[in-house]
């Protein structure tokens, strides 16, 4: 590797943020190299330990316009309990803050293992979905969940009264990426809910990874092929980029 010019690993980093090319300096890796790792490293353990601004991210999801968020709780007690015991992430505390009634999708907001990325992301992410499902189907109030796991959305959406839940959740945070969110959907929803009953849209983390805009397109583009399918998960594809594609094809041969 010590052989290899500069340039050509400057060339390769610009379409990965994997580290690779560090170097090396005697038996070990350059100094420079050494703390980057390091600043990354801490980065990572900051974004799982931050803590949630819920007042904050309450007031952002406000102004999005489809109602002031609901917010519960998950079993857990702290975060500590939280990060040891997964289960309790998954079973809601009190339901009753979230109003009820009968919604074709449900939008939930979850920390998971990146508070950070929730703030960051969140109310842009929300925004977005919001614009391009609201045309289509009705929406209920939105609801933030603490020290959540996905399969809390599957009892919050019977709470909500929803067909369809979207839970918006921060990432376990990388030496690459502390900020990203996932999207979880399930269509018909309801506790006990396996993962092969999801679709999952991950690395959403503008400008370096999946953009808001993308994401709700992709997500309309699920909700529309669970309704017609009547389920999400392992049977339901995205097919959003084949369509963009065929349309395209059909426009050069014309």
């Amino acid at each position: 590797m010590s052989g290899i010019e500069p340039s050509f690993w400057d060339e390769l980093r610009r379409s990965t943020q994997a580290r690779i090319g560090l170097g090396r300096t005697g038996d070990s890796l350059p100094t420079r190299r050494v703390l980057e790792f390091r600043s990354a490293h801490a980065a990572a353990r900051d974004a799982v330990h931050m803590p949630l601004d819920v007042d904050a991210l309450a007031a952002q999801v406000g102004e999005v316009g489809i109602g002031a968020p609901a917010v519960v709780t998950s079993q857990a007690s702290s975060r500590a309990e939280y990060l040891r015991r997964p289960d309790l992430g998954r079973v809601p505390h009190d339901l009753s803050p979230i109003t009820t009634g009968e919604f074709d999708v449900g939008l939930v907001l979850a920390a998971g293992l990146s508070p950070r990325a929730l703030m960051d992301h969140g109310a842009g992410l929300l925004d977005a979905l919001v614009t391009e499902l609201s045309e289509l189907y009705s929406i209920a109030p939105p609801v933030i969940a603490t020290e959540a796991r996905v399969a809390l959305g599957d009892h919050l959406a019977q709470a909500m009264g929803v067909r369809t839940v979207v839970v918006i959740i921060g990432e376990r945070p990388g030496l690459s990426v502390a900020d990203s969110l996932g999207i979880y959907l399930t269509h018909l929803p309801a506790p006990g809910t396996s993962d092969a009953g999801r679709n999952c849209i991950s690395n959403i983390h503008p400008p370096d990874g999946l953009g808001y805009a993308r994401s709700a397109h992709v997500v309309a583009r699920l909700i529309a092929g669970a309704r017609a399918l009547g389920a999400s998960g392992v049977a339901l594809k995205d097919t959003s980029r084949a369509v963009e594609v065929d349309a395209s094809d059909a426009l050069t041969i014309e």
